[in-house]
């Protein structure tokens, strides 16, 4: 009880301490256009109706940086229910923290309210189970992470709201947590993966207090839901700069916090692994605006574990494809369950797998029932970062690349013209033997 009213107190006093500064136009740059349409319209449509209304967050410091944001959130001193009622297309979400997402033709605009200064629950372990309560922009601004993320933006006065200094830690490229860094990863664990990502992604340097009790913090993170930390991870894989973002995960010592992570871990350097190769592709596809395929990049994450499997099963003696989809039986408990990948990628994972040993098999009616499959181009391109890797012979790629320019003549004769799977030929040449030798003892008998 002592606690939670000295917590309470200190919180009203940093608060009071905090000097707000605002940067006009001459100082920020940033241009009221630059925003989204739907954003625009969030925030006018909440000042006609009387409510405070700014861009918050990521999206501000991108715009300090001259990136383009991807998304937008508001925050507002409107609760959940008074801005759901000004949205006819809008929900509220959120158990820990009720938020509204408010859908303006195909864009999603968070709009948050103000957090107040007090948690309304917290575990043993400092951990926030429960933050319901409304504030004022300046509580709110106190309980932001980092300070780069702490900015408001208001694009009908062209001011940017800055509580904690952070335009300055921006133009110094430097990350800076608000308040206690070991208190607020206690609040949150997940912090410790987003300043990881975001300094990656930004080039960032990570102010040494805020650092410092990652180490020691980093346990925490195994308390968090699988589905959270996943989520974290797909932002990571999202980022366009996942290499970095790897790296400065080794940095902060970060490490055995997620299997998914730990098999991320060997593509933080260079492109002498599929992991590695795969991140590259999938950066700078991303920096290029086109799009990529989650299933894709964690089928390649996760190829090592499989092919290992793989090879091992083949060992045995059974076909190549058996072989194969005796493999991923095999880890598909583990995956689905201690990675928390959720099904919509890991269905894709395994039609990417399953279709490699088929890419062996050049003749007869398969190769034109491969080509027919809808993760034909997937499994293709995965099979080129194996060959790459030299796990694969570059001929089958040629043959492959061939084979989907072709004509349906020069389909024909290119089956006609290709070798046997190497597997088929021996029973091939076992079953003629066979043949043979009973043919011989029916002569002599």
């Amino acid at each position: 009880m002592l606690a939670k009213w000295l917590h309470k107190v200190l919180s009203r006093k940093s608060v009071a301490a905090m000097k707000k500064r605002e940067l006009p136009f001459a100082q920020h740059r940033i241009q009221a256009d630059e925003l989204s349409f739907a954003a625009e319209k969030v925030i006018k449509r909440l000042h006609n109706a009387g409510y405070q209304a700014f861009v918050v967050g990521g999206a501000v410091r991108d715009l300090l940086l001259g990136i383009t944001p991807k998304d937008f959130d508001v925050a507002t001193d409107a609760t959940p229910e008074q801005v759901r009622k000004l949205f006819r297309r809008s929900r509220i979400i959120g158990r820990r923290f009720p938020i509204v997402h408010v859908m303006v033709g195909p864009e999603t605009i968070e709009v948050t309210t103000f957090r107040g200064g007090e948690v309304s629950s917290q575990n043993e372990l400092g951990r926030i189970m429960k933050d319901a309560n409304f504030g004022t922009l300046e509580q709110d601004a106190m309980r932001r992470d980092f300070t780069a993320n702490a900015l408001y933006y208001d694009p009908e006065r062209e001011v940017v709201l800055d509580f904690h200094h952070g335009v300055d830690d921006i133009r110094q490229r430097r990350l800076v947590m608000i308040g206690k860094p070991l208190a607020r990863y206690q609040e949150d664990p997940v912090r410790m993966l987003r300043a990881a990502r975001i300094s990656g992604k930004l080039g960032f340097t990570v102010d040494k207090k805020t650092a410092r009790p990652i180490a020691e913090c980093a346990d925490l993170l195994q308390r968090e839901p699988l589905a959270r930390l996943f989520d974290e991870v797909l932002k990571i894989l999202f980022s366009g700069h996942a290499q970095a973002c790897l790296r400065q995960l080794n940095t902060l010592q970060l490490n055995n916090v997620h299997p998914l992570l730990d098999a991320l871990l060997p593509g933080a350097e260079g492109n002498d692994n599929i992991v590695a190769l795969a991140l590259h592709n999938t950066d700078q596809r991303l920096r290029a605006d086109k799009s990529v395929s989650m299933g894709f990049v964690l089928a390649a994450v996760l190829w090592p574990r499989i092919m290992e499997s793989w090879n091992r099963e083949k060992a045995t003696g059974i076909r190549s494809s058996a072989a194969m989809n005796a493999a991923i039986a095999a880890q598909r408990d583990h995956l689905d369950k201690s990675w928390g990948i959720p099904q919509r990628y890991s269905v894709v994972m395994r039609e990417i797998w399953m279709m490699q040993p088929l890419f062996e098999i050049r003749r007869g009616a398969r190769p034109f029932r491969l080509l027919g499959q809808q993760r034909f181009r997937a499994a293709f391109d995965f099979l080129c970062l194996r060959a790459q890797l030299g796990e694969i012979d570059a001929e089958v790629v040629s043959w492959w690349q061939a084979f989907q320019q072709a004509s349906e003549n020069e389909r024909t004769q290119m089956i006609r013209n290709a070798p046997a799977q190497e597997g088929i030929a021996n029973k091939s040449r076992t079953r003629r033997r066979r043949r043979k030798t009973n043919m011989s003892r029916l002569e002599q008998a």
